[in-house]
C-alpha cells in the first residue's frame, strides 16, 4: 500500500511545475519575468509571501520548538516573534514599499542606487545573493529529510545529494519557463497544500492521543504565549527581545530582501502591495500558532521523549517525518507532498533578478535590450539552482552534529546582514546629508560589528564577556533576535556620525522628481 505514497509523491513533483509553466504562460519581457508587469492579486501575492518566508523550515522545525520547549521557555513563546512581525510589515508598508512599487523598480536595491549610487546598489545586492544562498541552501535540505526518511521504509537508501538535486530540477522548471507569475501562483496552491497536509496530521494525531492530553500538556506550559520571566539577552523567547527583534527582523525581511520584495511589486499598485504584506503577517502569526499546535500533540503522544535519543533519529528535525511516515498510506503520501510544496517555493527569479540589473549591468555599463535581459535572467536562472543544490548538500553533508532546529539556523544566518541592509534603507530616509561612502562604511562596519558580537561574545549571568568558543550552560549567546536591531543601530549610528562632515544635505529620489517637474 506504501506504492501508494510514492504514487502521490512522484504526481505532485511532476505536476506542479507542469501547473506552473502553464500559469506562467510566454514571458515576452525582462518586466514580465521579473515581476509579471504587476499584474497579480493581492490575496495571490500574500499566500506567495507566506509560502516563500515559512515554507519547510515551518512545516518540519516549528512543530519541534513547541516540542522540546521546556516549562520555563512555555511552548507557544515563538508566537512573541509573529507579533513582532506584523507590527514590521505595518511600517514597511507605509515607509518602504512606497518608493519600489511607485518607482516600478525590479528589485528593492535599485532605491539603494538611485538614492546614494551604483555603489551602494552593488553591496546590498551581492549581500542579498551571499545570504539568500546559504539559507535557501537550509530550506533545500530541510525538504531532503522527510523524502530520505520515506524512501528508507522502502528499503532505498538515497543520498542527500541525489535527493536535493532532484528537488532542484522541479524548482528550476517552472521558474525558469514561466517567470515570476508561475512562481507567485505555485507558492500560494503549494501553501494551501501543506496547511491541509498539517489538518490532516492533527487529525491523525486527535484519533490516537489519550484523554486528558490537553489538560497535562497545559501543566507543561505548553500553551504558554509569552516569557517575562527568562534573561532578555540570553533567553530563547523573551517578550522584549522576541518582539522588538521580531519586528525588525520583518522589516529587514519584507523591505531588503529581494525574495519578498519581487513578489510585493507583482501586484497592481501600491494599495494591493500594502494588503498583501499587512495581511501575510496575520496569516504567518496563525500559521506558526497551527503547526506549534501540532508539535504540543506529537509531544503528548510521544510522552516527551527525546528525538535521537529515544528514537534513534539523526537529529530532532526528523521528528515530525518521522510521525508522518507511520500515518495510513495516501494521508501520508499527502502530507509529504505538502511538505515538498513548501520547498518549492522557489527564490531563483529573486536571485536572478537582483544579478542581472543590480551586478551584471552596472558591471557591464552598457544598457542592455529588453531581450538580452530577459535570456540573462533565465540563464542566471540556471546557474543559482546549480549553486542551490550545492549548497544544500554541503549543508546536509554538515548539519548531524548541530543541536539548533533548522528554523533557528536560517534565521540566524540572516542575522548576520539583515541588520545592515534594513540600516542601509534606513539611513537614507532619516540622515538626509548621508551619501554612498557614508553607507558603504557603515554598512561593512556593521557586518563585522555583529559578526564579532555572534561570534565572540558570550555571558555568564549578565555580564559580558569575549569569547570564541562554543557556548555551553555557563557562557550563553546573546539571543539572536538582537542582531537585526543591533545591525540597524550601529548602522545608524556609523552613517549618521560620517554624515555629519557634509554641509549639505544629499536630495533623495522623491525630492529629485519634484524638482525635476518644477
Amino acid at each position: 500500500m506504501r506504492g501508494l505514497d510514492l504514487a502521490i509523491i512522484a504526481l505532485f513533483l511532476v505536476g506542479m511545475p507542469l501547473l506552473g509553466i502553464w500559469i506562467g504562460g510566454r514571458q515576452k519581457s525582462a518586466t514580465d519575468y521579473f515581476v509579471s508587469e504587476k499584474r497579480i492579486s493581492w490575496w495571490v501575492v500574500c499566500l506567495s509571501v507566506v509560502s516563500a518566508e515559512t515554507s519547510t523550515l515551518t512545516v518540519l522545525s516549528v512543530p519541534v520548538i513547541a516540542y522540546m520547549a521546556t516549562p520555563a521557555q512555555g511552548g507557544m513563546t515563538y508566537l512573541t516573534l509573529a507579533l513582532g512581525y506584523i507590527v514590521g510589515r505595518i511600517i514597511v508598508s507605509f515607509v518602504l514599499l512606497p518608493r519600489y512599487v511607485k518607482g516600478d523598480l525590479v528589485t528593492a536595491y535599485a532605491y539603494l542606487g538611485q538614492r546614494y549610487g551604483n555603489g551602494m546598489r552593488a553591496t546590498a545586492s551581492v549581500t542579498f545573493l551571499f545570504t539568500r544562498l546559504l539559507a535557501d541552501g537550509i530550506r533545500l535540505f530541510a525538504t531532503a529529510i522527510p523524502i530520505k526518511i520515506v524512501l528508507a521504509q522502502y528499503g532505498i537508501t538515497a543520498s542527500y545529494w541525489v535527493i536535493v538535486l532532484t528537488l532542484g530540477i522541479a524548482m528550476v522548471f517552472y521558474s525558469f519557463f514561466g517567470g515570476v507569475r508561475a512562481v507567485v501562483w505555485v507558492d500560494a496552491i503549494q501553501m494551501l497544500w501543506y496547511v491541509l497536509g498539517g489538518l490532516v496530521v492533527i487529525w491523525v494525531l486527535a484519533g490516537k492521543l489519550p484523554d486528558g492530553w490537553f489538560g497535562k500538556a497545559a501543566d507543561a506550559n505548553k500553551f504558554q504565549l509569552f516569557d517575562f520571566a527568562s534573561s532578555p539577552l540570553t533567553g530563547a523567547y523573551p517578550f522584549i527581545a522576541a518582539f522588538f527583534g521580531g519586528a525588525l527582523l520583518s522589516m529587514a525581511s519584507h523591505g531588503a530582501d529581494q525574495l519578498i520584495v519581487q513578489r510585493l511589486m507583482a501586484t497592481r499598485d501600491v494599495k494591493a502591495a500594502q494588503k498583501a504584506l499587512i495581511a501575510s503577517g496575520f496569516v504567518v502569526f496563525l500559521q506558526f500558532a497551527f503547526f506549534l499546535f501540532i508539535g504540543v500533540m506529537m509531544w503528548a503522544f510521544y510522552n516527551g521523549v527525546d528525538p535521537v535519543k529515544d528514537l534513534g533519529l539523526n537529529n530532532k528535525d526528523e521528528l515530525f517525518a518521522h510521525f508522518i511516515v507511520s500515518m495510513p498510506s495516501g494521508l501520508s503520501g499527502f502530507v509529504i507532498a505538502g511538505i515538498l510544496a513548501a520547498a518549492l517555493s522557489s527564490s531563483l527569479g529573486a536571485l536572478a533578478s537582483s544579478t542581472v540589473t543590480d551586478v551584471y549591468e552596472r558591471v557591464r555599463k552598457t544598457p542592455m535590450t529588453d531581450e538580452e535581459r530577459l535570456r540573462h535572467g533565465r540563464i542566471w536562472t540556471l546557474v543559482w539552482a546549480g549553486l542551490l543544490v550545492v549548497c544544500a548538500g554541503l549543508f546536509a553533508s554538515s548539519n548531524k552534529t548541530t543541536a539548533d532546529p533548522i528554523v533557528v539556523q536560517a534565521l540566524g544566518i540572516a542575522g548576520y546582514t539583515y541588520g545592515a541592509l534594513l540600516g542601509a534603507f534606513l539611513l537614507g530616509l532619516v540622515f538626509k546629508r548621508a551619501v554612498q561612502v557614508d553607507a558603504i562604511i557603515a554598512f561593512v562596519t556593521t557586518v563585522v560589528v555583529v559578526g564579532f558580537v555572534i561570534l565572540g561574545v558570550k555571558f555568564v549571568g549578565s555580564t559580558p564577556t569575549i569569547d570564541f568558543a562554543k557556548a555551553d550552560a555557563t557562557r550563553k549567546s546573546l539571543t539572536g533576535w538582537w542582531n537585526t536591531p543591533l545591525g540597524v543601530a550601529v548602522t545608524l549610528l556609523v552613517g549618521g556620525l560620517l554624515s555629519l562632515r557634509h554641509s549639505r544635505r544629499v536630495p533623495v529620489r522623491d525630492e529629485l522628481d519634484v524638482e525635476s517637474k518644477a
